[in-house]
């Protein structure tokens, strides 16, 4: 009998391929002295409520006291959720994540009068303020931003109550979080040896990559055997995140969900209407290279779980994690000495945790703090897709760094909107690379196959998916029950119409939605969508070496949060309010979809 594979327990991975969490607390004793300061701190802050309007100083002084007490808690937060996601079983380290996010809710509630004070001064006696004190000037924009809040932001006891509460509110997504990454046991299944291996997040991808349809539809059907068990249950989760999300919305005076989630960053609600549409209007494509995958897979029916198989041979190259360093090194070169040395600092110094293990949370992240590294998690599996996912990761790794050394820490971070940009930049950026470089016709068949399935995943994918948040939260604004059966036969339907005949949406696919963690993240997928097509605009000036196309680009990894994220891309040479960005990636698509199919028809 074939023995089978089990995941490394975390003790057993090699130090050097995991992140060093001591370069934010040395022990567990700096930990808990950080905790019980802020602890500490929470009625002195409180405090500064009641003088913070009468003068400029006192403005001054409980802007960089709020803000002081929040660049504590993030340190805090960061370092808790990082120790749980190495290993979600640990309970130790669960305690501290849990210890996290209720110090979070004490301390929104210890700052809940910040926002309507400050909402109290009038712009003219605001502006004085501004004149008068020279070092409050350094908060001009973050005053601004406030400043668009009015009519948004409610009284001080009410913000204090919806703010203390900000731990009940999270309480279905961390619900979700624990059932999908630590408490679902997955079967064990075949690999295309025929080796036993037991399924997890992670192998999920790979298996659903094999050329063996056997293989694939083995693992599609194992994993939503799992998942369709506890459908009900993951749809009471996911309808009670939808009724907080609706229901803080409907509180601070907003018309919808989205509009409160768009307006956190100054996005108005035509760029989400102009993607949608868009997509909407260009579905002939996906649908196109969807026929084309069944034409080359020679199958009677293509199924939802053949649409990830590579569909040019597999070059014979395997992406070990130390090759995939240098190939990032070389593909990222282009973005300038400087861009490249920080990315050897974060291969060098333990910023990222490499390889999966029992209990470590699925998927990947970069994540970390003003005062942190921008630390990385991965779950590595030697193969090209986990080579796009280091560069995409370590896009966001060098927004932040870039970020974090040229803002202070009130402008030391960005908003959601921007943030994918950056590591989709990189991915593009891997994929001009291959296609400048390589002459082969099967490496540049399997790059080009690499490319069109990322477009396909990404701004297809995302957008499906934005249509159904979109839905979710209208039903449940309409007093609609989200069922289980309700979310699958919409999210069976919205499959059908986005992927068209050519394919098979198995019955399975309906409850694809109990398994995306993005639904509990109030409108985020969308920004993987605007963010690969601007993305696309961005790489296409850098590599095409145009005037001052990487010194904009760096501009805008500087930028952080100093300007409305519109205009910071507006400076980086792309208009996100006009539809262009998104013409030139689906005009990039169609090219690219034309070339792989004349190289896969001639062989």
């Amino acid at each position: 009998m074939v023995a089978t594979k089990q995941l490394p327990t975390r003790a057993a991975v090699p130090e050097a391929l995991t992140w060093d969490l001591t370069k934010i607390y040395a022990d567990q004793a700096a930990y808990v002295a950080d905790v019980d300061r802020i602890k500490t701190d929470l009625p002195t802050v409180a405090a500064l409520k009641h003088d913070f309007t009468t003068s400029a100083d006192h403005v001054l002084a409980g802007i960089q006291g709020v803000l002081g007490l929040y660049r504590r808690l993030e340190k805090v937060a960061v370092y808790a959720s990082l120790k749980s996601d190495q290993d979600t079983g640990n309970s130790t380290n669960a305690a501290l994540d849990d210890q996290a996010g209720s110090l979070t809710a004490k301390v929104s509630a210890a700052t809940a009068w910040f926002e309507p004070a400050l909402l109290t001064l009038s712009p003219a006696q605001l502006d004085s303020y501004l004149d008068e004190n020279v070092a409050l000037r350094d908060y001009r924009h973050l005053l601004d931003t406030v400043r668009l809040q009015k009519g948004h932001v409610l009284s001080e006891a009410e913000e204090a109550l919806l703010a203390g509460a900000g731990d009940i509110f999270d309480a279905s997504a961390k619900t979700f979080g624990v059932l999908n990454n630590a408490d679902f046991d997955f079967p064990t299944v075949q690999d295309e040896n025929g080796n036993a291996v037991k399924l997890s997040q992670g192998l999920y991808g790979v298996l659903l990559e094999s050329v063996q349809p056997a293989v694939r539809r083995q693992a599609f059907e194992a994993l939503y055997k799992v998942y369709g068990q506890f459908r009900r249950t993951l749809a009471s989760t996911l309808a009670s995140q939808v009724k907080v999300h609706n229901f803080v919305a409907q509180s601070h005076h907003y018309p919808d969900a989205r509009t409160a989630a768009l307006a956190a960053n100054q996005i108005p609600t035509t760029v989400y209407d102009a993607l949608v549409s868009s997509v909407d209007d260009h579905l002939d494509l996906l649908h196109r290279y969807v026929a084309l995958r069944k034409q080359i897979l020679g199958v009677d029916e293509l199924h939802m779980y053949d649409l990830y198989t590579p569909l040019a041979p597999k070059p014979a190259v395997n992406y070990t994690y130390e090759r995939a360093q240098g190939t990032a090194l070389k593909a990222l070169k282009v973005l300038g000495p400087d861009y490249l040395k920080h990315v050897k600092t974060a291969f060098n110094s333990r910023w990222i945790d490499v390889v999966e293990n029992q209990g470590k949370r699925s998927g990947a992240y970069s994540s970390g703090m003003y005062d942190t590294a921008p630390y990385i998690l991965l779950n590595w599996q030697d193969n090209i897709d986990n080579l796009y996912t280091l560069v995409h990761e370590m896009g966001h790794s060098m927004h932040s760094y870039f970020t974090t050394h040229n803002q202070p820490y009130q402008y030391g971070d960005y908003s959601i909107f921007v943030a994918e940009i950056a590591s989709t930049t990189n991915e593009n950026l891997l994929t001009n690379y291959f296609l400048d470089h390589e002459t082969d016709p099967q490496m540049r068949a399997y790059v080009l196959n690499y490319y069109l399935d990322g477009f396909k995943g990404t701004v297809f994918r995302q957008t499906q998916f934005a249509e159904f948040e979109q839905w979710l939260h209208e039903q449940d604004a309409a007093g609609q029950a989200l069922t289980a059966d309700r979310l699958s036969k919409h999210y069976l339907q919205l499959n059908q119409r986005y992927y068209g005949d050519a394919v098979v949406s198995d019955p399975q696919i309906a409850d694809e939605w109990a398994r995306i963690p993005h639904f509990y993240y109030n409108y985020y997928v969308y920004q993987y969508a605007t963010g690969f097509a601007a993305a696309a605009t961005l790489a296409d000036r850098i590599s095409t070496h145009q005037p001052d196309a990487v010194k904009d680009y760096l501009g805008y990894l500087k930028a952080g949060s100093s300007a409305f994220p519109i205009d910071v891309m507006h400076a980086a040479g792309v208009d996100m309010t006009k539809t262009a960005y998104l013409d030139n990636a689906f005009k990039v698509f169609e090219q690219r979809l034309d070339e792989f199919e004349q190289l896969v028809t001639k062989a």
